[in-house]
């Protein structure tokens, strides 16, 4: 019972937090947007001081619970060792902790924090991993199979769905996503919890309170039998069945460990077993237990054939899905950039400017505070409706969001980044705060402006500056005449880049927005 609601809470919440990233619609985060905010890290930088007490209690209670129910990561690892467990089971052995590797990787993870070393903690943050695998890897495949699901229903004059835009964000974050699913793919595949035992930060400063639960898997060992099914079922390689040990830092009680052992020799309770029976009947029991071993080890090497060649053709049909996904990605991209104006020309995609100070979201208050806190999950990139946010290729602000405006601009009654960010990084602030909040200003270069180059008037930028930010003037004062050109009032532009992206002029606008490092009140 107690594996069956652990699995049951530990899908339901891992899927809601999915769709959190691949939701096209953004009303998910109405009622689920708190599933973010209750991941540790996240949780911590926020000082969400409730929800870090909250789960440092769930964790004195019932032991690292947080890591097989909460975290989307140690689920997802979960997901793909139960794929293999079907093909071979019993597959787990003991092995002993590796302090070296656990303390060293959290040495590494604290001091750069300290440190602002954000790529550092971007990259060994697991809730931040698994926004990167989610928004850079699935989350095109999802838009890619909602446009096709649009394009159906276009035929039966349907509205139930709508056609997105598919396009690649940042190719270096797709890349560190990739190879980050790769690399604990494999862990789980071969080892279970293995990245979650060694790698993972907050694993192991759970794993301390983890050793002084009230509740804990445990050994009778008057019942035990010296079997090995438990040690064979654990996939955090915790149980040592010869000497009736667990190792509580590892366990996140999964509780395959009970429902695996048929002599109902291991419980999930606070009683603690007399540890003078358990080496008593250890001891018997041990003999019995290697023979065992011998006649199973022989037993597996004529399975040995027949499971590689399983493992084989399982390992075709993953590439083949695999590569069915990327084809559709890539088949949406290249018709994403298939634009023509009414037929009759193409549209020459806009190139980003090279701004010298970047644009950080508004209520993010500062390029310090928002660099300080965000942990590049990229669920805020995830959400944003209007294509501002894209991961930075920065070093010094890797992968973490900034703004651009070739596809979009930043809408002043849009507040979705701050109502999502479960960092703090993104202040949540008003429609009404937003307006007044200036994220950098507008720039006019004039070597692009179409009224000097193509000698036809426009008056785009002007139009469309939502603050009344930019006049028309003539470029010569004393000619009326004269072609006319933007006037920027700086004072009143809060950078929103209405003026750069609707800028007719291709590849690089005529007026681009120049960011703030500390954002300012008109």
């Amino acid at each position: 019972m107690l594996r069956r609601i652990r699995t049951i809470l530990a899908l339901v919440l891992f899927v809601l937090i999915t769709l959190l990233f691949l939701d096209v619609t953004g009303t998910l985060h109405r009622y689920f947007g708190w599933l973010a905010s209750i991941q540790f890290w996240p949780a911590l930088l926020a000082l969400h001081v409730g929800v870090v007490a909250l789960l440092v209690v769930l964790t004195l209670v019932f032991g690292r619970i947080y890591c097989s129910v909460i975290c989307p990561l140690g689920v997802m690892q979960d997901v793909i060792s139960r794929l293999h467990g079907i093909r071979k089971k019993n597959r787990f052995t003991y092995s002993k902790e590796k302090r070296w590797l656990r303390y060293g990787v959290l040495v590494v993870f604290v001091a750069s924090t300290l440190a602002g070393v954000n790529a550092v903690v971007s990259l060994l943050a697991p809730y931040s991993s698994y926004g990167r695998i989610a928004s850079s890897l699935m989350k095109p495949v999802y838009e890619a199979g909602n446009n096709v699901l649009a394009a159906i229903a276009e035929r039966f004059d349907s509205y139930a769905f709508y056609s997105v835009d598919v396009w690649m964000k940042s190719l270096p974050t797709l890349i560190v996503a990739s190879v980050t699913l790769v690399v604990i793919a494999v862990l789980a595949w071969r080892g279970g919890r293995t990245y979650c035992n060694t790698v993972c930060p907050v694993g192991t400063i759970l794993s301390f309170l983890a050793r002084f639960s009230w509740l804990k898997v445990r050994i009778d060992g008057s019942k035990c039998v010296n079997c090995g099914l438990c040690t064979k079922n654990c996939k955090a390689s915790a149980i040592d069945f010869k000497n009736h040990k667990i190792d509580y830092s590892r366990c996140v009680v999964c509780g395959d460990c009970i429902d695996k052992c048929n002599k109902g020799a291991i419980s999930f309770s606070s009683r603690r077993v007399d540890k003078q029976t358990s080496r008593q009947v250890g001891k018997q029991a041990s003999k019995q237990a290697d023979k065992q071993t011998s006649r199973q080890a022989n037993n597996a090497n004529l399975l040995v054939n027949s499971s590689a060649d399983a493992l084989s053709a399982d390992t075709g049909r993953r590439s083949f899905l695999l590569g069915l996904a990327v084809a559709s990605t890539v088949a949406a991209l290249a018709q994403e950039k298939k634009k023509v104006d009414g037929g009759l020309a193409a549209i020459e995609d806009k190139i980003a400017p090279k701004r010298l100070t970047p644009l950080t979201p508004p209520g993010s208050l500062s390029a310090q505070h928002f660099a300080q806190h965000c942990t590049a999950c990229q669920l805020c990139v995830s959400t944003c409706p209007n294509g501002v946010l894209r991961p930075s290729t920065g070093l010094s602000t890797f992968m973490q969001p900034t703004m651009s405006y070739e596809r979009g601009y930043c809408r002043p009654e849009c507040t979705k980044c701050g109502e999502v960010c479960p960092t703090g990084a993104i202040k949540p602030i008003t429609r009404a705060q937003k307006s007044a909040t200036q994220i950098g200003h507008a720039v006019w270069l004039k070597k692009n402006c179409v009224p000097l180059t193509d000698g036809v008037e426009c008056g785009n930028c002007a139009r469309h500056c939502p603050t009344g930010a930019i006049t028309m003037v003539p470029l010569d004062p004393n000619d009326e005449h004269s072609p006319k050109i933007p006037a920027v009032n700086e004072a009143r532009c809060i950078g929103c880049g209405a003026c750069e992206n609707l800028c007719p002029a291709r590849p690089f606008s005529a007026i681009y927005v120049e960011g703030h490092e500390v954002h300012r009140e008109v």
